[in-house]
């Protein structure tokens, strides 16, 4: 395995990704004082089953599926918002859809490598990315109320598939 190489563009034992985002979102919980229940966790779970982004009508198919009988969408909505306002997952606007976030402990703005062929999301916790945007707002007086940098390409697995 390529070190250099972020895990989700890496071969590796998904499950343990799994068991540790559920992990920091119960200890992250905890700490806030607030519940991750049953419905919340296994949309998270839904979440990080792959690096690649889920809609929320994706979520709510599997959820249907595994109950037999119809979720509510408003239900899902309302999990996905909890999991957006704690910082455990974010919202790519581009794919209207969701992602784990790798770093739910620290607070941090939204930067992903999207692939365009797989659509494997990777996220990148570049201050650099957010200074040099901040430096640009702030020389035409502009007030930032939001970050979210979503850059579209190829992932090295799939450049190497295209040679």
């Amino acid at each position: 395995m390529n070190p250099s190489l972020p895990i989700a563009c890496t071969e590796h034992d998904h499950n343990l990704c799994v068991h540790q985002a559920l992990q920091a979102a119960d200890a992250l919980c905890s700490r806030q004082g607030v519940r991750l229940t049953a419905l919340r966790r296994r949309v998270l779970e839904l979440i990080w089953q792959s690096h690649k982004p889920l809609g929320a009508y994706d979520i709510l198919a599997v959820l249907s599926q595994e109950d037999g009988r119809r979720a509510a969408p408003p239900t899902v909505y309302r999990a996905l918002d909890f999991l957006l306002g704690n910082h455990l997952i974010h919202r790519l606007a581009s794919l209207n859809a969701f992602i784990g976030c790798t770093h739910p402990a620290h607070a941090h703005q939204s930067h992903f490598l999207i692939c365009r062929v797989c659509h494997t999301a990777i996220e990148v916790d570049s201050p650099a990315i957010s200074a040099t945007i901040h430096a640009a707002a702030e020389a035409v007086d502009f007030r930032i109320e939001g970050e979210m940098v979503e850059v579209v390409g190829l992932c090295a697995q799939c450049q190497a598939a295209t040679k």
